[in-house]
């Protein structure tokens, strides 16, 4: 149960993010509800997200797939839980291996040649180029 008015928080994900939800009341009845993940806006907490990640949505075996990769950690994620990998360097760039099931994926890695675009961030599954989506 909670107030009508006031904050919750809570923790979402496997990371455990810190999640608030601010109910103002604003007249009457009426009531505003704002949502912030780590202590930034709903708004601001995605801008941020999608500059420190790149995530792709795939269909494998029958089942849906949101593959998440954190550039500052490159740690992968599949729906929710963190991969397994093994990095490797080859001639123009990285490649970040892990599997899904049977299928063998990878995470390639190669600089844009463009310091505005840095390094761009390729999924491959099974010899195929998954592409990113954009939040």
């Amino acid at each position: 149960m909670f107030k009508l008015v006031g904050k919750e928080t809570f923790c979402v994900g496997a990371a455990k993010t810190k999640a608030t939800i601010n109910i103002d009341a604003i007249s009457g009845f009426a009531y505003e509800y704002t949502l912030e993940i780590n202590g930034k806006s709903l708004k601001k907490y995605m801008e941020n997200r999608s500059k420190t990640t790149n995530t792709w949505v795939l269909h494998l075996d029958g089942e849906d797939l949101r593959v998440v990769l954190e550039k500052d950690t490159m740690d992968v994620w599949c729906n929710g839980k963190k991969m397994e990998t093994a990095g490797e360097f080859v001639d123009d760039g990285t490649e970040t291996h892990f599997s899904v099931g049977s299928h063998s994926c990878y995470i390639k890695a190669v600089s844009s040649g463009k310091r505005k675009e840095g390094i761009i961030h390729t999924l491959i599954v099974d010899n195929r180029e998954i592409p990113e989506m954009l939040e």
